[in-house]
Parts: C-alpha cells; sequence; structure tokens
C-alpha cells in the first residue's frame, strides 16, 4: 500500500484540523494551522476553512475557488486566501510484491518499474488527458478530468501489461489499479481531499491485473462504457469513517471495444537496453569536447538502426559526461542494462580511442578494443569507429543476453527468453538441439505473435533445416519459411534483420534472386552497419554467379564483425564464390577454416567436396563425401541438384559433377 504518498498524510492532518475547527474558537484553529505549517514545511501559513465553505459550485467540472478566514489571536486581523476545488478521478497504481521484487534484485526490478512507466504507463496517461501528480517507490497517482478517461486507461494500461507477455522472473512486474471520483482541494499543483485516501485504501481488493474502483466511479460510467462490473460489496476502509462500495472491472468479460494499436514501444522492454556515455578526454581539454561527444552521438545514431537493441538517446546521456556516478548507478538511473563507455587520448596529431563494452548486472566487461588515427582523417575516422563499434555491440549483447536466459527455468520464460535461448542452440546442428531450438522458436511466436524478429528467427530456422538435410518435408518446410519471413516484414517493415531473412529466403528456398536482392538493399539503406544483412547477401550474389560482388559484401561483413558468430556462414560464401569463380584451391582454403569453426555445416562440407573433387585431389574429396554422409546420411546429388538456386548456366552442372566424383550418392 503506498502508505508514503504525501496528499494522503497531508490529507490525514487536515482531516483532525477539519474536526478541530468544527469544535473549538477560531484562535484555536489557527494554532492549529500553524502547527500543521510546522509539520509540512511549506514555508507559509496553510488555507484554512469556514465551516460553511463546505458547498461546491453547480457545475462540478469547473475548478471553485473559495475563501477561507483566518483570524489571528488577539490583533483581531484577518488573513484572507483562496482554497481551490474540483471534481476529479483519482487513480492509482502499484506493483504487486514489490518487497518481494526489491528483495530478489533491487538494480533489476528499478530498472524494470522505470522502463514500465515510461514505456506504457506515461504515454497512456497522456493519451487520455491525465497529469501526474506523484510517483512512490512503488507506485503513481494520476489525476483525470473524466471518470470515463480514467476507466479507459486503467483498462489500455492491463492489457498493455498483459501483452508485454510473462515469466520475466524478478522483471515481470504486475499492477493493481484503484479509481475513485471525488471533490479535492487544490493546493499549489497538488490534490488533497478524502477520495485520494479512499482511491488509495481500495487498492487492497484488486488482484494483480484487476482494476477496482467506487461506486461513484461506477455511477458514472456504467451507461457511458461497455463493461461489466462486479460487485465486491461495501467495504470498511481503514482511517474511513463510513463503508464504501467497490466494484471490480474484469477486462476479459467486459468487451470494452477499446482499441488497442500496434503499439511498438512496448515491446522496447523485451530488447537489451543499452546506453553509450559521452566519450572522455583523456587529456581534460574543453576545446575538444566537441569530438568525443560526437562519437557518442555517432554510435548512437547507429545502433539505433538495430531492432534488436533499446538505445537510450544522445541527450539523455550526455548529462553523465562528467562521470559523477558510477556505472551501477547510471544504469539503475537510465534503466539499462548495458554501458558503453570510452576514451580519447590525442597525441600531437595522433588519437586513439579506447571502448569498454560493461555488463552492468553482472560487473563485467563484455567487449573492449582500441582503434588509432590521425587528425588528417578526423572525419573518416570518426565514421569508421562509430560504424565498428555500433556493428560490435549487438552481436557481444546478445551472447551476453543469451546466457542468461539459460539460466531461467523453462516454465518461466517468456517470447525474447525463447528466442534468445533457440540462438544458444541453433548453429551447433546438433539434431537434438536443432530441434529443441524450433521448438523454443514457436514458443516464441505462440507466446507473441506480434513479435517480428520471432517469426523472422523461425524463418532462418526452418531455412537451416531445408538447407541442412534435416527437412522431412522440402516444400512444406520451404513454403512455411516463406510465410514466417512475409509475416515478419508485415509486422515490421522497417526492420534490417527481418527484411535481410527475408531477402535470403526468397533467393535460397523460393528461387526468386531478384526479389531477394531488392529486400537486402532495403535491408541495408535502413541499417548499413548489419554485418548480418551484408553477409548473408552474398550467398545471393553467389547464386546469381556474381562472385566479385559477393566478396565486395563479405568484406563488409568482416569490416563490420571481424569476430561474427556467423564466420563460419561467411567463410563457406567466401568458398562458394570461389568455387563459381572456378577458384578451387582458393575455394579449398577458405572451406577448411569454415568446416574448423562449424564442422557439422552440411553447406560447406558438400562444397568443399566439390572443389577438391575438380581441384584433381580425389582422394580428399572421397574423405570430404564420407563427412557429408557422416553429418547428412540422406544426402543425394539429384535431390540437391532439383533445389539449388545457383542461376549461371553451368555453376549447377559443375557444382553436381564436382559431387559425383567425390563419390556422393547419386
Amino acid at each position: 500500500m503506498p502508505e508514503n504518498i504525501k496528499p494522503i498524510a497531508a490529507q490525514a492532518l487536515v482531516s483532525e484540523l477539519t474536526r478541530e475547527l468544527e469544535s473549538q474558537p477560531c484562535a484555536v484553529v489557527a494554532g492549529c494551522y500553524a502547527l500543521a505549517s510546522s509539520r509540512t514545511q511549506r514555508g507559509r501559513p496553510p488555507s484554512t476553512c469556514d465551516a460553511r465553505s463546505d458547498q461546491v459550485s453547480a457545475d462540478q467540472s469547473l475548478a471553485s475557488p473559495r475563501v477561507w478566514r483566518q483570524q489571528t489571536g488577539e490583533s483581531g486581523m484577518e488573513n484572507v486566501t483562496l482554497v481551490t476545488r474540483r471534481l476529479a478521478a483519482v487513480a492509482f497504481a502499484d506493483v504487486v510484491g514489490w518487497s518481494s521484487h526489491v528483495e530478489r534484485n533491487d538494480l533489476e526490478t528499478l530498472r524494470a518499474w522505470k522502463s514500465l512507466r515510461a514505456d506504457l504507463l506515461e504515454p497512456k496517461y497522456r493519451a487520455y488527458r491525465g497529469r501526474l501528480q506523484q510517483t512512490t517507490g512503488d507506485g503513481l497517482l494520476v489525476e483525470f478530468s473524466s471518470a470515463v478517461d480514467a476507466v479507459a486507461w486503467a483498462l489500455e494500461t492491463q492489457q498493455g501489461m498483459s501483452q508485454l507477455g510473462t515469466g520475466e522472473g524478478a522483471t515481470q512486474l504486475s499492477l493493481r489499479i484503484a479509481i475513485n471520483v471525488e471533490d479535492v482541494i487544490v493546493d499549489d499543483d497538488t490534490i488533497i481531499g478524502d477520495g485520494v485516501n479512499v482511491a488509495a485504501r481500495i487498492l487492497e481488493f484488486a488482484r494483480p491485473g484487476e482494476v477496482v474502483v467506487t461506486g461513484s466511479v461506477r455511477d458514472y460510467v456504467w451507461n457511458k462504457m461497455t463493461v461489466d462490473f462486479g460487485d465486491l460489496g461495501e467495504r470498511d476502509l481503514k482511517n474511513i469513517s463510513r463503508p464504501v462500495r467497490v466494484f471490480r472491472i474484469d477486462p476479459r468479460e467486459t468487451g470494452t471495444k477499446i482499441p488497442a494499436p500496434r503499439q511498438p514501444h512496448l515491446s522496447w522492454s523485451k530488447r537489451p537496453s543499452i546506453a553509450v556515455l559521452p566519450f572522455r578526454d583523456v587529456a581534460g581539454d574543453a576545446d575538444q569536447a566537441y569530438f568525443s561527444e560526437g562519437i557518442s552521438e555517432d554510435i548512437i545514431r547507429s545502433v539505433s538502426r538495430s531492432h534488436a537493441l533499446y538505445v537510450i538517446a544522445w541527450n539523455s546521456t550526455l548529462r553523465y559526461r562528467d562521470r559523477k556516478l558510477d556505472s551501477r548507478a547510471i544504469a539503475a538511473e537510465l534503466g539499462v542494462r548495458y554501458i558503453l563507455d570510452g576514451t580519447v587520448r590525442r597525441l600531437h596529431s595522433r588519437m586513439r580511442i579506447t571502448t569498454e563494452l560493461i555488463d552492468v548486472m553482472n560487473g563485467r566487461t563484455l567487449w573492449a578494443d582500441k582503434f588509432d588515427g590521425s587528425d588528417s582523417e578526423i572525419f573518416e575516422f570518426h565514421d569508421r569507429i562509430a560504424t565498428r563499434i555500433a556493428a560490435e555491440i549487438e552481436p557481444k549483447v546478445y551472447q551476453a543476453e543469451s546466457a542468461r536466459a539459460l539460466t531461467k527455468p523453462t516454465e518461466s520464460l517468456d517470447a525474447y527468453d525463447c528466442v534468445l535461448r533457440a540462438l544458444s542452440l541453433l548453429y551447433s546442428l546438433d539434431a537434438r538441439e536443432f530441434g529443441e531450438a524450433g521448438d523454443l522458436l514457436r514458443q516464441a511466436v505462440a507466446l507473441d505473435p506480434s513479435y517480428a524478429q520471432a517469426h523472422a528467427y523461425l524463418a532462418w530456422w526452418l531455412n537451416l533445416k531445408r538447407g541442412e538435410g534435416l527437412s522431412t518435408d522440402l516444400a512444406g518446410d520451404a513454403a512455411q519459411a516463406i510465410a514466417a519471413a512475409t509475416r515478419a516484414i508485415e509486422l515490421d517493415s522497417e526492420d534490417a534483420f527481418c527484411l535481410a531473412v527475408a531477402g535470403h529466403i526468397q533467393g535460397f528456398l523460393n528461387n526468386s534472386l531478384d526479389a531477394a536482392v531488392d529486400l537486402f538493399d532495403r535491408a541495408l539503406r535502413l541499417n548499413e552497419n548489419s554485418a548480418f544483412a551484408w553477409g548473408i547477401a552474398a550467398s545471393t550474389y553467389c547464386f546469381l554467379g556474381r562472385p566479385d560482388e559477393a566478396f565486395e559484401r563479405l568484406r563488409n561483413a568482416w569490416r563490420l564483425s571481424p569476430f561474427d558468430p556467423l564466420n563460419f556462414w561467411f567463410c563457406t560464401v567466401a568458398g562458394l564464390a570461389e568455387f563459381v569463380a572456378g577458384r578451387y584451391d582458393q575455394a579449398i582454403g577458405w572451406l577448411r577454416k569454415a568446416q574448423r569453426i562449424n564442422p557439422r555445416f552440411s553447406a560447406c562440407n558438400r562444397t568443399l567436396a566439390a572443389s577438391l573433387a575438380l581441384a584433381g585431389d580425389l582422394e580428399a574429396a572421397k574423405a570430404a563425401a564420407k563427412h557429408v554422409l557422416a553429418v547428412q546420411p540422406g544426402f543425394r546429388v539429384s535431390v540437391f541438384a532439383s533445389w539449388y538456386p545457383l542461376r549461371r548456366p553451368g555453376d549447377l552442372e559443375r557444382f553436381a559433377e564436382g559431387l559425383r566424383l567425390a563419390g556422393l550418392p547419386e
């Protein structure tokens, strides 16, 4: 219960003094209010009320000023102040089980609460013209000018909470909301009144995810909204002399028809959150601050292009340029899990920039690097550093997030956790782990059908299933992959990852290479720092018979992410590009490297077997063919050649010939 809310404490004092007003002379009352002034530390005498001034204007929607007279002892002088009243719908929301959450993880709980307020509660109450009166450690008080607006806000807020998913452990918060309508006193910008207390007291009758209201709220909205009320009866409330009738609103039974448009910001709390702090000039030269702060701004701009991360705006991080707080305190204030910090050092015409990506929750560095440049190339250096750092952040954060998801019990996974856990299993290509990854991705889509990247990852898994020879229904899995990729783009047409996945699937599974090129171009226009999009696009250019353009894209991917988790894929594509160009020895070099990274990757193994055979090393080719069959026992050359999308005349025929020479079954 929000016992520490100031309006409630103030109202209790006002109630006490009002009783004194009814039974004591004005001089005594004046003394009581002088005492109240010292208690509340207002710095000025508070208003007091004539016993006859409790009448409210006929137009209750308007603020109503009243003259309260205070007579001081022997002087006979009167101080006249104005007191304003208005009719208000008062809504309290608080977090269920706050103390337990804090006990388990105080920093993570604070981050989750700040994120919930910023991403859901505040946008919605502003949409219904609500005015925040006060926030506490675990709750907030909002005033609305309309009971209908207050109820609509409460229902949409709880609806939004349900869309955020469940099973987030200590970070998954539940709300209770209580609403009352009452005539209140306006003291400066604070509302005081019996109705504020009542709204706070009836919270105890709301279960997690519920909205409860008083009878007065029900009387205002019963014929204005298609909602049902569950009568909880008359209730005795602490420090309230009269019983209050309480009703529950159950949104599952109301059919309120309140519009619920898709709101992307509701998914932000499911993304890893990161703050890029202003880089520090080691020399402390204020004249050079523009350069170090400019790098931070450019990194933020680059990272924000990725829909996989939630990055704090530059204007919000600029205040930490002086580092008066440590990283843990900064993370708590901003509600983030990760911080990127850095320094700039100059020596004559040379510059060195160091960076560090910190997992604040675990107190460890995920990645650190340094970059050297000179004043003569300052703008190029600036852009190169920002681009490289932005590309490095995403895979490092995702690795940390995947490790975190593995520590959660299976029954508490939400859609985001399911995707993370699937990614930790996906590329081992072990049959059992690969199947488990598919189950997790289907679970993610079921838990959150509006999660675009979950659909994209499911499409990617189906693509791997087909390409790695794990599919027993080639046409059916291809159709499902195309449908999932299409759905991902429908949900978020500006997510570069979703577009890149759709591009590869159009080329690899649907043999629509021109459509694939268009999708990759769209992805890279949206996020030119996506190593994934650059690297995966290279395979499409191999299918088109344009190996040099494939290598251009691979070089971009490696420049952005030299140690990318998909390097086994990128090296395989490099080998395929050399194969298409007829440079079999170079192809073998790339494919051997890919095989060392991931020996179970069938796309590498079969291309290696064909390259060795066409290079004339039949003994090594036959050994490679045995490895192909060990990983993919059902491999058949004719089946592979029936769907593999090499378009340029002669390329597919050469590939099939090499596979036959290696001894793979027809």
